[in-house]
């Protein structure tokens, strides 16, 4: 069962979904743009006999609350309240699950306590400049240069327009009748709070700022070495497959998967996610893992990184 909770960070309502066992691993999964908890809602049925989830929504997005007008909004400022979030509600030790914009959030989280992290999920969430192409991150970075009323107008609508919030979702998919069209419904809606789009364009707009972070993302890969799982829809077009593969220069405990899927993989590959550490070979990765997580008492039953 899942429980829809709230707490309070920074003056802010903080909406998140939670369910498991209070004793069980640690599973915090991070929604990406303009998304919110609600992408995860059939994952957390699925992982919540073997894992303690916990999905928050950001400040400003999903049924959280909104900052005030004038406030900083950054992906740092997301970051230092999903880490004041983590600490409000005991949490030493997690897993991090990153979909798109969770990435950024999740990899500084992940910079700043690596002692903290279990392991990884990455879907579709970029850390390399190889992962953003001109083909479709050519207008952002011509707002990131010229930050030009033209220009934001520009992202406002190839972001934000309904027509936009649904091709997220049924770009790159098999069959687009599978796509439950109350994800971009309630993007929609939720998008349509008064200043609730210039919010997001902040965000859009401080997006430039996670490039310089890649090195010492790619740092803490190469020093921590967490055991990480790529899920990656590879018919995605926003964040593509060729930003899939760098993980594996310098991830050694690694699982690699590519999914005939698009951007929000879990709308059409719930079941197929969660599968693919069943359907391949148990990896040294996750040999690595399961000895590691039992040695601290993190796995209570035999090791299944995402549920069967």
């Amino acid at each position: 069962m899942t429980f829809y909770r709230t707490t309070t960070i920074d003056n802010l309502r903080l909406f998140y979904r939670e369910a498991g066992k209070a004793d069980a691993p640690v599973l915090l999964l991070l929604h990406g743009f303009p998304a919110s908890s609600f992408m995860f809602r059939d994952l957390i049925e699925r992982l919540a006999d073997r894992f303690h989830v916990i999905a928050p929504d950001y400040p400003g997005f999903g049924y959280s609350d909104t900052p005030p007008e004038g406030a900083s909004y950054s992906f740092d400022y997301l970051a230092g309240v999903v880490g004041q979030f983590v600490d409000k509600l005991g949490l030493k030790k997690y897993a991090i699950y990153m979909q798109d914009f969770g990435g950024p959030v999740g990899f500084r989280l992940a910079c700043r306590f690596p002692e903290r992290v279990s392991f990884l999920v990455v879907q579709n969430a970029n850390a390399y400049e190889k992962g953003l192409p001109d083909s479709f991150w050519a207008p952002a970075r011509q707002l990131w240069q010229d930050p030009s009323p033209k220009n934001f107008e520009t992202i406002r609508e190839a972001a934000m327009s309904p027509a936009a919030l649904e091709w997220n979702y049924t770009h790159g998919v098999r069959d687009a009748t599978r796509i439950n069209p109350d994800s971009w419904a309630l993007q929609d809606a939720l998008l349509s709070r008064p200043g609730n789009k210039d919010l997001m364009l902040k965000l859009l707009y401080d997006y430039r700022n996670n490039l310089p972070q890649y090195p010492l993302w790619h740092d803490y890969f190469r020093r921590h070495q967490p055991p990480t799982l790529i899920a990656w829809g590879k018919n995605d077009v926003i964040f593509p497959e060729a930003g899939a593969h760098p993980y594996k220069q310098d991830l050694k405990n690694l699982e690699f998967h590519l999914l005939d899927a698009g951007h929000f993989a879990l709308e059409d590959h719930a079941e197929e996610i969660p599968a693919t550490s069943e359907r391949s070979p148990p990896s040294r990765a996750s040999d690595r893992l399961e000895k590691h997580e039992r040695a601290r008492g993190y796995l209570p039953g035999p090791y299944v990184l995402l549920p069967r």
